[in-house]
């Protein structure tokens, strides 16, 4: 690193806006929400979603209650071509759900937008071209007024295509892109030419986005150069003000926010902030800092930890533990005295008071969470390490909500014995609950065919019934999937994976996978089972029966409670 970094950086400069309005303002409904989780989001993947993944995303983001969603760029690849067709063809978009699609400035690529639009209800064509400085002198080599005339003949294009699909309600976008490296009044310039060019009105606005392409700026700057645009653009009453933040100084959440109190109507961003470079704007994270200061985002968390699993299993990407809201361990205090502070509110609050809970500024279940790891994790940490021990000693890392699940156990047996309990006791416990439940039903072993021509497997299975060998079969795609068909077929009743996980063991001479599967039979509490081999698929096997048989018993043990 350089000992004068000014001699490289320059600062950014600030907007003067003397009379600012914007740190006055109280947020008091939510912004128009559109998610580019499958266009912004899906081009900064190692590996972009496939077409199932795809539409996966696509009705979970439905299922949220978006209203906007920007489905892709249809013109940059057949198989974004083909994505947003299937949408339209198999008529899989609500008749409140507006599709949106990116194009660049180009001719033939906003005539492809139109041809893979054909026949949908209502879309947003969303056109770009970059504004900057920077652009223009180096990219481009374009002036002021060139850039101006490109941006102009290019929606005026767009809104002739429109015209010759009158059944189709369209709406038009227009970002000058970098927005956030542009002088204030060139960008204004472009704007107020896009704006009358598209013919915008009252009744039929156009949606300015404006781009914070690359965060450069602290947030307040930038909520200055949003309010400078809302108060300063030609027909603001014509204009959908959006803002489309990222994160590259880290404080791209702020920036949205205080830039909407600046004027902004609507913000783009996607489920967790996914994004190129260090993110997009998090729209999960802003919809329930508005829940918690008692404002409806108009979006649907109530289950967060599925809206997790879809994300993680569609982007390919683990979300921080530690991640706002979401992560395993943002309900949980390690400190005794914190987790005091809470047990004393909860005993102290009153069916109707306002949510006035030390440490949490959200009630875990009005996200779908339980208490259970706020009241119980120091069990963990506080009796013998457990999670620590069990790592260390074992090579056994469990998954956040198997860490809880166990102390339970753990402290169950603690209570029982009166005595501290040793890390031989500890792995002792776990192989005893995990590894070693096999009865009603053991593993004996198994054969695996994969159907290309399907992206299906075939799974045919041996296992112990009550001590007697059973054969059983199923498809899936994939040996687990399969495996599950098979069980739930043989027990009549459903069988469902909530989570996996699966680690080599790192302690120890006997080299192994373990597998960690999450199961709920039924409308039943969700249990884990582990297993233990050489092979994974093997120990993932051994794993769901360990989790079937863990659950037979507790329901079991309840059927002989309700009995005596």
């Amino acid at each position: 690193m350089l000992k004068d970094p000014s001699t490289k950086y320059r600062s950014f400069q600030p907007v003067h806006l003397r009379d600012r309005q914007w740190p006055d303002a109280v947020l008091k409904k939510a912004p128009a929400w559109l998610s580019i989780d499958l266009r912004d989001g899906n081009q900064a993947l190692i590996e972009p979603m496939n077409v199932e993944r795809k539409l996966r995303m696509f009705r979970e983001l439905v299922r949220i209650g978006f209203k906007e969603i920007e489905v892709g760029f249809p013109s940059a690849s057949q198989t974004e071509f083909d994505f947003v067709r299937r949408l339209i063809d198999e008529k899989l978009i609500p008749d409140d759900v507006a599709i949106q699609v990116l194009t660049p400035a180009r001719e033939h690529l906003i005539r492809r937008t139109f041809e893979a639009l054909q026949g949908t209800r209502q879309a947003i064509v969303h056109i770009y071209n970059a504004v900057a400085p920077v652009m223009r002198r180096v990219v481009f080599n374009m002036s002021q007024d060139e850039v101006v005339d490109l941006a102009v003949t290019h929606v005026r294009l767009a809104r002739e295509l429109a015209a010759q699909y009158p059944q189709t309600d369209w709406r038009f976008e227009y970002s000058p892109e970098m927005f956030s490296n542009t002088e204030l009044e060139f960008s204004k310039r472009v704007v107020d030419a896009v704006v009358d060019a598209i013919g915008a009105t009252r009744e039929k606005p156009v949606i300015i986005n404006l781009p914070s392409t690359v965060e450069l700026s602290t947030p307040n700057i930038f909520a200055d150069m949003v309010e400078w645009m809302h108060r300063n653009v030609a027909r603001r009453e014509a204009i959908v003000l959006s803002i489309h933040p990222h994160n590259d100084r880290g404080t791209g959440l702020a920036a949205g926010e205080l830039a909407l109190m600046a004027g902004a109507d609507r913000i783009e961003g996607t489920l967790f902030g996914n994004g190129e470079r260090t993110g997009n704007f998090d729209i999960v994270n802003m919809a329930l800092n508005l829940y918690t200061q008692g404002v409806d985002p108009g979006l649907d968390f109530s289950d967060i930890d599925e809206v997790r699993r879809t994300v993680e299993y569609c982007n390919q990407l683990p979300i921080s533990p530690r991640h706002p809201y979401v992560g395993d361990l943002v309900f949980t205090s390690f400190s005794g005295s914190h987790q005091d502070a809470i047990k004393k509110a909860f005993s102290a609050r009153q069916p109707g008071d306002f949510w006035d809970i030390p440490y949490l500024p959200i009630d875990p279940k009005d996200l779908g969470r339980s208490y259970e790891a706020v009241i119980r994790v120091n069990s963990q940490s506080g009796k013998g390490g457990i999670s620590y021990l069990l790592e260390h000693e074992y090579g056994l890392v469990l998954p956040r909500r198997l860490q809880i699940e166990f102390s339970q156990v753990v402290q169950e047996a603690l209570d029982a014995s009166g005595r501290e309990m040793s890390a031989e006791d500890i792995g002792g416990l776990f192989t005893q609950q995990y590894f070693d439940a096999q009865r009603p039903y053991g593993y004996v072993s198994h054969h695996l065919v994969e159907d290309s021509t399907r992206n299906e497997v075939e799974l045919a299975t041996e296992i112990t019934v009550d001590g007697r060998t059973q054969k059983l079969a199923g498809r899936g795609n994939g040996p687990i999937d399969a495996f599950i068909a098979a069980l739930s077929q043989q027990i009549g009743e459903k069988l469902t994976v909530v989570d996996y996980h699966e680690h080599a063991v790192t302690a120890g001479a006997d080299s192994a996978a373990v597998a960690y599967i999450e199961l709920k039979l039924g409308d039943g509490k969700a249990l884990f089972g582990a297993g233990r081999d050489p092979n994974i698929v093997t120990a993932s096997l051994k794993a769901v029966l360990s989790g079937l048989n863990r659950t037979l018993a507790q329901r079991g043990a309840a059927d002989e409670r309700r009995v005596a």
